[in-house]
Formats: structure tokens, C-alpha cells, sequence
């Protein structure tokens, strides 16, 4: 997968705070999805020697099927420190690096992070899909800003994420029984959009086949 000439990912704290708030206005949440969807993605981070080595995976999966078709794996020193908020500076230089490793071209990635779930609206999946100029979807395991009701405990249910009197995503109940997974748009995917991808990438477990194939990948011993 060739990869468009990005940033550089050599910045400040206080850089990277002022480029988020630059490109949080060119982040689309409107369906802008090829159809047919005929391939997802999931990507995942791992690290290794204490933190200093970043691993990434990337795992491609046939749609709806959800066969993995390829993954790739890549390696990096790991350049920026971890602080909540700005965690795709740490991860996103090495998930381009298995990106590019890759033949099949999703149409669609969903990420292990937040989209515009986030106090600057660009969390990893949004970034990411912003340098990519792909449709991107966050999947996260926690949430970072707002609130929100009680979710059913029904599959498929879902409640809106509300922050600062805005809805940026929804807590979404992909499993009866567990804890919600928070769904946010990344780029170029509606809300509603991304809330019925992830429940078609969930047929089973809590999270999508794509995050829990590409989780394993980042963690391997390979």
C-alpha cells in the first residue's frame, strides 16, 4: 500500500497540540465509503524493550466474511513520549510502516483508538485517516472525553457520547454481558455508518474481528 508524503513526525508537545487543532477541520464525518466494502482492516500497537521499540500491526480481513486475507508487522524506535491525547504521534509513524507492507488495500480501517472522541475531535483513527485520505473508524476500549447513559444490555444497543453539548460518538454494546466499546467516526464515516460496520466486523467477542486479529499481531512473539 504506497503511503502519501505526511508531516513530520518530529514535534514538540506543544506542536503537536497546534497541528491537531489544524487538522480537526479537515476531518470528514459524512459517508465517503467505496462500495462495494469488500475489505476491512484493523491496526494495533504493541511495544517491546521497555517501551522503546514500537510494534505495529495492520490485518486485512475479507468483508463480510472476516477471513484475514494478509498482515503485516513493522518495527520502530519509538520517538514520542506516551501522553493521553496525543498518542497518535507515538503510534501512527510505525502503523504507516506496515501499511506499506501490505498489497490489499482496505477500504476501510478501524482503528484501536478514538476518532472525534477526543478534547481536539482528532483522536488516532481520525489522523490516521486524514493522512491516508481513507475511511477510518475508532474502536476504543475506554473512554476519553464525555459522558453518557447507561447502555442496554442488549447487543446493539447504544447510547450517544456527549461533550462539551456535542455527540461524538456512542457507546455501543457489542456483546451482552461486557462492557461497551466506544465508536466514534474517524474520517470520511457518518456515525451511524461506523456504528453498523463494527457491529458487521462483531460477530462473537466484544470487539471486531479486525482490532482482535490485529491486537494479537502487535503482541506475538513472531
Amino acid at each position: 500500500m504506497k503511503i502519501r508524503q505526511h508531516h513530520s513526525w518530529v514535534l514538540t508537545v506543544e506542536e503537536a497540540i497546534a497541528l491537531q487543532e489544524k487538522l480537526t477541520k479537515e476531518v470528514i464525518t459524512v459517508d465517503q465509503i467505496p462500495q462495494p466494502v469488500r475489505y476491512v482492516a484493523g491496526v494495533d500497537m504493541g511495544f517491546e524493550s521497555a517501551g522503546t521499540i514500537s510494534r505495529a500491526a495492520v490485518a486485512v480481513l475479507s468483508f463480510p466474511a472476516l477471513q484475514l486475507q494478509e498482515y503485516a508487522i513493522a518495527r520502530r524506535p519509538t520517538s514520542f513520549p506516551y501522553i493521553p491525547g496525543l498518542l497518535s504521534f507515538r503510534e501512527i509513524p510505525a502503523l504507516l510502516d506496515a501499511l506499506e507492507k501490505i498489497n490489499t488495500t482496505p477500504d476501510l480501517i478501524l482503528c484501536d483508538g478514538q476518532g472525534i472522541a477526543h478534547p481536539r475531535r482528532l483522536g488516532i483513527a481520525s489522523h490516521l485517516g486524514l493522512i491516508l485520505d481513507m475511511p477510518t473508524i475508532g474502536v476504543a476500549k475506554s473512554l476519553l472525553v464525555g459522558k453518557h447513559q447507561e447502555v442496554p444490555n442488549v447487543k446493539g444497543s447504544w447510547q450517544p457520547i456527549i461533550h462539551r453539548k456535542e455527540t461524538i460518538g456512542a457507546a455501543l454494546r457489542t456483546r451482552v454481558g461486557t462492557k461497551p466499546v466506544y465508536i466514534s467516526s474517524g474520517h470520511r464515516v457518518s456515525l451511524p455508518t461506523a456504528i453498523d460496520y463494527v457491529l458487521q466486523c462483531t460477530p462473537k467477542y466484544r470487539l471486531p474481528e479486525t482490532t482482535r486479529i490485529a491486537d494479537k499481531l502487535s503482541k506475538s512473539d513472531d
